[in-house]
């Protein structure tokens, strides 16, 4: 579990471009990182590349369709998680009679959070 979960931090660290390639499954996430590697290669980036190949060989060795959607679906409930803690604050800021700007802010807040869910919704959807 240890080393799925800093697997799983690794992989969401390393680019936007990882999270792109997630909806494509591994053999897209293999790709990316293959891609990645290649461009700091060509621009003599070699603390890039040896992140990379590791990233690379922890791809290969754990990475799954199942453990995509697994991670996909956690983002969702994270998401869900966020959306309702925003809310409380929303609706605390309305009870204590907060300013209009603070209850602006934590509406916009709001809205984030559930932009957020939705994008996470949609990435789990386009799961293999």
């Amino acid at each position: 579990m240890k080393m799925s979960l800093s697997f799983l931090l690794l992989m969401a660290s390393l680019s936007p471009a990882l999270a792109l390639a997630q909806s494509g499954g591994c053999d897209a996430k293999r790709q990316s990182i293959e891609n990645e590697i290649a461009y700091a290669q060509d621009h003599g980036n070699t603390a890039r590349v040896q992140g990379l190949q590791k990233a690379l060989a922890a791809v290969k060795t754990h990475c799954t369709d199942a453990s995509l959607r697994s991670a996909a679906g956690q983002k969702v409930a994270k998401a869900q998680e966020k959306l309702q803690d925003r809310q409380h604050e929303l609706q605390a800021a309305k009870d204590q009679g907060k300013s209009a700007q603070k209850i602006a802010d934590r509406q916009r807040k709001v809205d984030d959070a559930h932009a957020d869910l939705q994008q996470a919704m949609m990435d789990a959807e386009q799961m293999p």
